[in-house]
């Protein structure tokens, strides 16, 4: 909880990947609230048992929502797609607006490579940002599993400038420090 606050201030995209590993996480213990705590909260060091109370709740709520969208084994909580959707519409408008020239150049590099995502990740009714996720996520995976080094780089290379542009002007707009729609 304690790092997904942070990551939620300072990154977006990075929080959004963070819960998708705490949701496979919690399915990999079958949302047991006895591994949940004994795994994720008891060890937690300088908390004391209210905030441990709260890193419990914090959690067992991701497990609520999983189980009440029906995604126990699969898939992502809405909040999460919602903010994918927040960030896709952000790059709708940097695509038109004048502030986005930057970022229109960050994308064009990555814009090639769409196509070949969309077959290897065999999805074609997602946004290009989502995609963009799921093979983020997919090379966090493949990374902690072990193999396919250079498909991880390559496909980490094309997308991680892209998003974490993204991720920067929307932290940005969201506080304040630059409006979308100034010349």
């Amino acid at each position: 909880m304690l790092i997904a606050l942070q990551k939620r201030r300072e990154n977006i995209a990075e929080y959004i990947l963070y819960i998708w590993q705490v949701e496979d996480l919690l399915r990999a213990m079958q949302f047991s609230p006895e591994a949940i705590y004994s795994t994720l909260v008891a060890k937690t060091d300088g908390t004391d048992e209210q905030q441990k109370e709260n890193i419990f709740n914090w959690y067992m709520q991701i497990v609520d929502l999983l189980r009440k969208e029906g995604k126990e084994s699969k898939g992502h909580i809405d909040h999460t797609l919602h903010l994918i959707a927040d960030l896709h519409n952000l790059h709708l408008q940097l695509m038109e607006l004048p502030i986005g020239e930057h970022y229109r150049t960050t994308y064009a590099a990555l814009a090639a490579e769409l196509p070949r995502l969309r077959t290897i990740l065999d999805n074609d009714d997602i946004s290009d940002t989502e995609l963009c996720f799921r093979a983020l996520y997919a090379a966090l995976l493949y990374r902690i599993k072990g193999g396919g080094e250079r498909a991880i780089e390559d496909t980490l290379a094309v997308i991680s400038p892209c998003i974490g542009e993204l991720a920067a002007i929307h932290g940005k707009v969201e506080r304040g420090e630059i409006n979308l729609f100034e010349e």
